[in-house]
């Protein structure tokens, strides 16, 4: 009997609603994702794999929800193109879950809870396994097993009962949405992690013909045959500025997944150089200056006023510091008193994805906020 073979599109962390140090970037999703809908169509894919982080935020703004809606609306609905989803670690899986009850008469299968992940999508040649992410605890309640205290302890009991659903006459993909790394032989007795993040041995996931990944921005970060991120459409720092942002093309008859570039409509660029050359038209008219940038200024003077003189040339700066040191960041005392008036906890979180490339999580945002009170709590007593 003829097997259907079968090609997807692979795409995640769309972050809708995310902002860059501040500005805005529907327009620069909006272009992404029309990138998208034209390769998906002109590859005449069989369907979309969306592994998590469709929102950037668990309660998103009412315009992003309509965004999002639009987009999704979009691809399933007027393009006909069936949509495999997940929820990540920045979603709110009882928003998103909202209608899908009826999304699987038109071929869109969103999954936002553990259990149903157990619930393989059937197709002709393929058995597609939607894990959404989630914490040890919803494992330990899900198998009524307090034992299962790390991620990596979870990931085996949920992979074990996968596989008791694997099809022999079928390959078998599992899209999840979580850090991958290490291996379960390592000799260390502590818990694997990734940036202090746990993450999950990718031997854990060798049963899988492959592995669709979100979480991770950089589509570069593991380097595992079966085991692929398509990262995020957008840069989303300056530690993405030499990246290339896109999607991967699967073909379930090689699982040989092939990269797409997503051009952004405004890139991020880095210019490190002196303040009067950055003033000089010379230098300036060669910039793409509706594009976002990261300056970092060699003078070693302070320059009043910084900011704003640079921003009449470069409307959209994300990032201004100094190669002398940490402290000369501010140039005066308005910038210095704005800075330490920002919330603290935006302060971390700035900080964090600054440091580790990427987002604080539901669990680490929750602690530091508990923490942040103790403290407040402390200085008042």
């Amino acid at each position: 009997m003829e097997v259907l073979l079968m090609r997807f599109l692979q795409t995640a962390d769309w972050h809708l609603g995310r902002k860059l140090h501040g500005f805005d970037l529907q327009a620069e999703q909006q272009a992404a994702f029309e990138q998208i809908e034209q390769i998906a169509l002109t590859e005449k894919v069989d369907g979309i794999i969306l592994a998590g982080d469709i929102y950037d935020r668990s309660l998103p703004a009412e315009q992003t929800v309509d965004l999002a809606n639009q987009m999704l609306q979009r691809l399933n609905l007027t393009d006909h193109l069936p949509l495999y989803a997940i929820a990540g670690n920045h979603d709110s899986a009882s928003r998103l879950a909202t209608g899908t009850p009826w999304f699987s008469s038109t071929g869109f299968y969103l999954h936002t809870q553990l259990a149903e992940a157990f619930r393989p999508i059937e197709l002709p040649d393929v058995q597609l396994f939607l894990l959404p992410y989630f914490e040890p605890f919803a494992a330990q309640q899900y198998f009524k097993d307090d034992s299962l205290q790390h991620l990596d302890q979870a990931m085996a009991a949920v992979i074990k009962k996968m596989k008791q659903q694997f099809a022999p006459n079928k390959k078998h993909l599992l899209v999840g949405h979580f850090f991958a790394a290490g291996s379960t032989q390592t000799a260390s007795e502590t818990q694997l992690t990734v940036g202090g993040l746990a993450a999950v041995p990718t031997d854990l996931l060798a049963d899988f013909d492959y592995v669709a990944l979100g979480h991770l921005h950089n589509r570069n970060a593991l380097q595992a045959e079966k085991i692929r991120y398509s990262g995020s459409l957008l840069k989303f720092s300056l530690s993405e500025v030499q990246q290339k942002k896109g999607v991967l093309l699967l073909d379930t008859d090689t699982l040989q997944p092939e990269f797409r570039e997503i051009k952004p409509l405004h890139d991020l660029h880095e210019l490190t150089t002196e303040f009067t050359e950055l003033l000089d038209p010379k230098f300036y008219r060669q910039q793409p200056r509706a594009d976002f940038f990261g300056i970092t200024l060699t003078d070693q003077k302070p320059i009043p006023n910084v900011l704003a003189r640079l921003r009449e040339i470069y409307p959209k700066i994300v990032a201004l510091q100094r190669t002398a040191d940490y402290g000369t960041l501010f140039d005066d005392q308005q910038q210095s008193q704005q800075f330490l008036q920002r919330d603290p906890l935006l302060i971390l979180q700035d900080f964090y994805q600054q440091v580790a490339n990427e987002e604080l999580s539901r669990s680490q945002l929750s602690w530091a906020k508990k923490a942040l009170q103790t403290v407040r709590e402390e200085s008042k007593a």
